[in-house]
């Protein structure tokens, strides 16, 4: 199965709730692609101006494709979490995030050719960020990781990141049954 085509079937199933950019730049990099997600909800008393509370939630995923993942490349992900990800794209180069911020995703899905080394799985599985901010007033942001092998089907991810599961091995299923049928 080749790396566009899951990419692509993948963001198909993104699409409906996540704003899509191709080619993303972060930093010095381009990603193949770049999703976001924003949600706002509110409660308030008989009218809109006795606002009771307001909650902001986002996610960011990054996507990305290599032939191998090992345990250098969880630094990079750090590295791209806490000097890219976190200050630009949660706080946006500011000191907290705007006001109502409950909480953001900071999610990179890596597709690889060939499946980690067991060393490198236990690190995926422990993987962590999670920040707070002003005490957790003004939310939190963590990090979701998921490395999908595309040799086997095999999804590794961290705690945070357990629940992409179910959506990246379907769609690994779906798109091996349709190479499959391209073969035959």
């Amino acid at each position: 199965m080749s790396p566009d085509m899951y990419l692509d079937e993948l963001l198909s199933r993104y699409q409906a709730n996540f704003d899509i950019t191709r080619n993303y730049k972060l930093g010095s990099r381009i990603y193949p692609a770049y999703a976001y997600f924003y949600s706002f909800g509110e409660k308030y008393v008989l009218k809109k101006e006795a606002q009771l509370w307001a909650i902001k939630a986002y996610e960011h995923v990054l996507f990305e494709h290599m032939e191998y993942f090992s345990i250098s490349h969880l630094e990079q992900i750090r590295n791209v979490i806490e000097n890219h990800m976190e200050p630009q794209l949660v706080r946006n180069n500011e000191k907290y995030p705007e006001k109502d911020h409950m909480c953001s995703y900071l999610t990179f899905v890596m597709t690889v050719n060939t499946d980690p080394s067991p060393e490198t799985i236990k690190a995926i599985k422990k993987f962590k960020f999670d920040k707070g901010y002003m005490f957790n007033f003004r939310g939190h942001s963590a990090a979701r990781l998921a490395v999908v092998s595309l040799s086997t089907g095999h999804v590794y991810s961290n705690y945070c990141g357990r629940k992409l599961k179910d959506l990246l091995e379907d769609t690994y299923t779906k798109c091996s049954s349709a190479s499959n049928k391209k073969v035959s």
